[in-house]
C-alpha cells in the first residue's frame, strides 16, 4: 500500500518540503501503525527544517511534532489499544505522513467523538501550556502572568487554561491579535509600537509572577526585567532565530539560541529579589517524568470534551499543501494553530 508523506533532504525555507510516495510501514512487535488524519503545524517544525533546533534530525527526515489518527494495523505481541481506536501522539518527527508506526507506549487513546483538528491542538500546544502553568509554574489564581506571542498556538493555549486557573494576564501580540488576547480575558500589549518591560511596569506597578517566553534572544532578559521578587521566567522557544519563517544571521543561531537562556538562567540566579529564569522541554521533560505527559494529555482531552476549553483552528490545509503551511506560519500574525488535513474523510 502507497502512502504519502512531506521529506525533508536539505535544510532550508518552505521550498525543502517535497511531497513523496512510498510504502506505508508495516508495525514491528509491540508496535502500531497509524493511519493520520490530523497533524499540527509548528515553530518547531520549522526550527527543525532549518537544522537550528536541539533535537537531532538527521537528513532525510519527515516532519511533524504531533498528530492525531486511527489505527489500522496492529504488531505482534498483543495490545491495549484496537483496529479502529483513535489515538494522538508526539513522535516529535514523522507526523507529516498519511501513515506512522509507533510503540504503542507513545500513544495516548483519544476520547470518542472529538474533533480530531481541535485534538491535534492539545497534544504539543495545549500541554505545553498546561506542564508550563501547572508542572513547572504552579500558578495560582490571582497571579500576575506576561504571555508573549499571545495571540499565537501556545500563546492562546495559555491564555485559555490560564483563564481557568483565573491568572491576571497580559499578552504581547500585533494590533490584529489584540481580540484574541482580549476574548480569554488577557490585556493586550502591542509589540511593534510599545516596550513591553515599560508597559507591564505602568500597568502593574512591580511586575509579574511570571513570563512566558517562547520567542527567545534578548526577549529572556527583557522579560526577566518584568518579574516582581520571586517571579519566574519560563522559556521554551527559540522563534528570534527565524526571520518570515526562515533562519536569520546564518547557523550561529544554532550555538546563540541555545547558549543565550542557559547564561541568562545563570545570572538571573545571582541576581537578587530570588527571581528565576527556568528553560521548559516539551521533549526533554516527557523522558525524564513520561507518565506526566500522559495524564496532562488525558487531562486536556476532558477539558475539550466537557467543552471547557475549544483551540482555535487558524487554518487547515491539505498534507500535500505543507509548504504552504510554513509559508503562513513565517508570515506571522497567525490566530492559534495551523492543522494539517492528512486524511480529508476524516477531517471538518
Amino acid at each position: 500500500m502507497k502512502s504519502g508523506r512531506i521529506v525533508v533532504a536539505e535544510r532550508g525555507g518552505p521550498d525543502v518540503l517535497q511531497w513523496e510516495l512510498t510504502d506505508a510501514c508495516d508495525p514491528a512487535a509491540g508496535q502500531a501503525r497509524i493511519r493520520i488524519w490530523t497533524a499540527g503545524v509548528s515553530y518547531a517544525d520549522m526550527l527543525m527544517r532549518e537544522g537550528v533546533h536541539p533535537e537531532k534530525t538527521p537528513l532525510p527526515f519527515t516532519p511533524g511534532w504531533d498528530f492525531v489518527g486511527e489505527i489500522d494495523k496492529l504488531g505482534d505481541d498483543g495490545s491495549r489499544f484496537h483496529l479502529g481506536q483513535m489515538v494522538a501522539g508526539l513522535p516529535i518527527q514523522g507526523g507529516y505522513a498519511q501513515h506512522i508506526c509507533l510503540a504503542e507506549a507513545e500513544m495516548t487513546p483519544v476520547p470518542e467523538g472529538l474533533d480530531p483538528a481541535e485534538a491535534v491542538c492539545l497534544i504539543l500546544n495545549y500541554v505545553t501550556a498546561y506542564q508550563m502553568l501547572h508542572r513547572l509554574g504552579h500558578a495560582s489564581k490571582g497571579q500576575r502572568v506576561l504571555i508573549h506571542a499571545a495571540a499565537g498556538g501556545i500563546g492562546t493555549a495559555l491564555l485559555e487554561l490560564g483563564r481557568l486557573v483565573g491568572l491576571q494576564m497580559y499578552g504581547t501580540a500585533s494590533k490584529s491579535g489584540f481580540d484574541t488576547v482580549s476574548k480569554y480575558g488577557g490585556i493586550p500589549i502591542d509589540y511593534e509600537s510599545t516596550d513591553f518591560v515599560d508597559e507591564i511596569r505602568r500597568l502593574t506597578g512591580d511586575g509579574v509572577d511570571f513570563v512566558f517566553d517562547g520567542i527567545g534572544g534578548t526577549y529572556v532578559w527583557r522579560s526577566f526585567k518584568t518579574l516582581r521578587p520571586r517571579g519566574k521566567v519560563i522559556t521554551f522557544g527559540l522563534t528570534a532565530s527565524l526571520r518570515k519563517g526562515e533562519l536569520a544571521g546564518g547557523l550561529r543561531y544554532r550555538f546563540r539560541g541555545l547558549a543565550r537562556p542557559a547564561l541568562y538562567s545563570l545570572l538571573a540566579f545571582f541576581s537578587p529579589g530570588g527571581r528565576r529564569i527556568s528553560l521548559y522541554s516539551i521533549q526533554n521533560l516527557r523522558r525524564l517524568k513520561p507518565a506526566w505527559f500522559d495524564e496532562d494529555l488525558r487531562a486536556l482531552f476532558d477539558l475539550l470534551r466537557e467543552e471547557k476549553i475549544k483551540p482555535i483552528i487558524a487554518q487547515q490545509i491539505p498534507l500535500h499543501e505543507a509548504r504552504r503551511a510554513h509559508e503562513l506560519l513565517g508570515e506571522g500574525s497567525v490566530l492559534g494553530k495551523i492543522v494539517l488535513r492528512c486524511d480529508d474523510t476524516k477531517t471538518r
